[in-house]
């Protein structure tokens, strides 16, 4: 079988399935808890688990607390480190465009999900407008946005490139 190009078996290993199905988990507790929508994540390096998330944004009030988010912020607290560099997200379904960006953002090695796009859009959590307007420039998006203060703004990026005790990232 293909998603979009990719077989869903790949390099896989016995260990994939077995965290896949912990995320599968979560997100069936977590729904029924009535967290959230039905997803779940584990971040897992060097065979342990870092951190594990289900879908908090109802529960919360926090458009942000999705899955993967959620186990992104547990998994870099519990490493004390921002980079998850080494580690493998596993989800549920396939990271929207903010997870997807988390999950560059925290340098995970891998992600390894169920669920496809078109799978949560057809359970009713269509992104397909997201990933649309991310490819527009900023003037042509449904989301207004307007630049101001760019030579102010720069001035702290000057100050920033000067720091000599800054933590790149």
């Amino acid at each position: 079988m293909t998603i979009d190009g990719m077989t869903d078996e790949g390099a896989t290993t016995a260990a994939d399935r077995r965290w896949l199905r912990r995320a599968i988990a979560l997100s069936r507790s977590g729904m029924e808890a009535d967290c959230g929508g039905p997803f779940g994540a584990v971040i897992v390096r060097n065979g342990a688990v870092l951190a594990e998330g289900s879908n908090r944004v109802t529960s919360d009030n926090d458009p942000t607390a999705h899955a993967e988010i959620v186990a992104i912020r547990r998994a870099c607290a519990a490493a004390d480190d921002f980079s998850l560099a080494g580690a493998v997200l596993y989800a549920s379904c396939e990271p929207c465009p903010m997870c997807l960006a988390a999950a560059y953002w925290a340098r995970v090695d891998r992600i390894v999900f169920a669920a496809c796009r078109d799978d949560a859009a057809a359970a009713g959590f269509d992104d397909a407008h997201i990933y649309r307007e991310l490819a527009l420039a900023p003037d042509q998006r449904s989301l207004p946005m307007v630049a101001l203060l760019r030579d102010e703004a720069n001035a702290v990026f000057s100050v920033w490139n000067q720091k000599e005790d800054r933590i790149a990232y």
